[in-house]
Order: structure tokens, then sequence, then C-alpha cells
């Protein structure tokens, strides 16, 4: 995997930011990490994350707020495809997920961090 890749991860649960930030970074990726939903925004403002990982439920803006804000940035400062990674019913979120541009709905209880590199890679790869 190409060293130039990034990651943004916005997660308020500490422990799962360290567990993926580890996973990403053991498999080439440079990784930031956001523990509420504005201040992953404002890093998701400055554009250049090959992927972004969202979870929903998150202090301050939920992931469904900053989804919308980031759909409305310019295309200069373009950012990857973005997951939402939550604990959330799939079902009863994915439509409106997708219909607002995320591109995977992942349950963090069915998806190890590995995984979800092996995931976030290959949506890099479909992009570009």
């Amino acid at each position: 995997m190409s060293t130039n890749n990034t990651a943004l991860i916005v997660e308020d649960d500490t422990d799962l930011i360290n567990l993926y930030k580890m996973k990403f970074e053991s498999s080439g990726f440079t990784v930031d990490t956001a523990t509420d939903g504005a201040k992953g925004l404002e890093m998701a403002k400055k554009g250049g994350y090959s992927i972004i990982i969202l979870d929903i439920m998150l202090p301050v803006m939920d992931g469904f707020t900053v989804l919308a804000e980031l759909n409305k940035m310019p295309p200069e400062s373009p950012n990857g495809p973005v997951i939402f990674l939550t604990n959330l019913a799939k079902n009863k979120i994915a439509p409106k997920a997708k219909n607002s541009g995320v591109v995977e709905v992942l349950s963090k209880t069915e998806y190890t961090p590995a995984q979800l590199v092996e995931i976030a890679a290959r949506l890099i790869v479909a992009k570009s």
C-alpha cells in the first residue's frame, strides 16, 4: 500500500480510535483523528484525505451533519470516499447515508480493524 494514503478517523471512543489508527498506520496510512464532529469537519475541510471514516453518533456535531457540510466543500479541497462506521442499525440509516454520498455503511461490531483497512484500500483504488 502506498504511503501517501491518508485517513481521517472521526470517532468519540478513544480506545477504538487508537485501535483503528494503529491498524491503518501499520498498513502504510498516515492517520489523523478527531473525537467530535466539529473537529473532524474542521480537519476534513482542509482536504487531501484519501478516505474518511466517520461515526454517526458524535459529540458537538453528528456524522450526518458533518457529511452535509463536506458535501458543500469546493472541489479544490477534495477528499476521498466517506465510510460511516457505526453501531446504529444499518438497515435504518443506510438509505439516508447512501443518498448523502457515503460509499459504505459498516457496523463496528461486524468488521475487524484489518477488514476496515482492506475496505478503505479497495475504495481508494476504485476512486482513482
